[in-house]
């Protein structure tokens, strides 16, 4: 790996201006996709799914802990496994009780599901240190109705929107070609009404090595960050991602 070039101080500052329009643009591109992610219709989940947690059996409903939003990661752990993905793993080790906190605040819960049996769930969870709510799908439909579990003979060939043959024919013959079934990670965003469950948003391979903590993923929901900013004076408007753009 080369490393960057030597310069002057004001070689630097210049470059890093250049830089600075591009960055800036990223970033009202990023506000704006994540006001038309909220604009996403969403779908009433109707399916009376059923998870193993600590205190037996619950539905999907329960998994939102009283709140309004529910936020779950598919956590890639086959049932034959004796140890969780260590992707997914290395991921959930970077979320902190303030994490979970900050999420709590905007009325959502942040979850895990996997089909691996609870007891390997609660193994894992205690030998990692984690204190964040994790349930078992087991067999049932959850994981294969959510695109992360894929099983072809069950007519589960989708991952991430693209079928396994058009994973092929971009080189990726592996996704076929893998013994069956295999789990994949992704999350899931959902919204309660009333007593009713919403899916609103889905998000699964590259899409999910982007975080920026509580504000990332509360871009991923329906409500989004759930904040009222008074307009700075001077100013005529303020970006649609919930943050006043006080220095663009």
């Amino acid at each position: 790996m080369s490393l960057p070039k030597i310069v002057s101080p004001e070689e630097w500052v210049n470059a890093r201006r250049t830089f600075l329009v591009k960055e800036k643009e990223a970033t009202r591109q990023r506000d704006l996709l994540n006001a038309e992610r909220r604009e996403l219709p969403m779908v009433e989940v109707t399916k009376a799914y059923e998870f193993d947690g600590p205190d037996g059996k619950v539905p999907l409903l329960d998994l939102f802990e009283g709140r309004r939003q529910l936020i779950i990661y598919h956590f890639m752990f086959h049932p034959e496994w004796e140890d969780g993905c260590p992707s997914c793993t290395a991921g959930t080790d970077e979320l902190s009780p303030g994490f979970l906190a900050h999420l709590h605040t905007r009325d959502t819960t942040y979850a895990m599901v996997s089909r691996a049996p609870l007891a390997k769930l609660e193994r894992w969870k205690a030998k990692r240190g984690w204190d964040i709510p994790w349930y078992s799908s087991a067999d049932g439909d959850f994981n294969y109705d959510f695109g992360v579990t894929i099983d072809a003979s069950r007519g589960f060939d989708v991952y991430n929107f693209r079928t396994l043959d058009e994973y092929a024919a971009r080189g990726q013959e592996s996704m076929k070609t893998s013994e069956q079934p295999y789990d994949m990670p992704g999350r899931s965003c959902f919204l309660e009404m009333d007593g009713r469950v919403f899916r609103t948003y889905s998000q699964y391979a590259r899409g999910l090595e982007s975080t920026g903590g509580s504000y990332y993923f509360l871009d991923l929901t329906a409500l989004g960050r759930q904040e009222e900013w008074e307009e700075p004076k001077g100013r005529s408007e303020v970006t649609r991602g919930n943050v006043p753009d006080f220095a663009s």
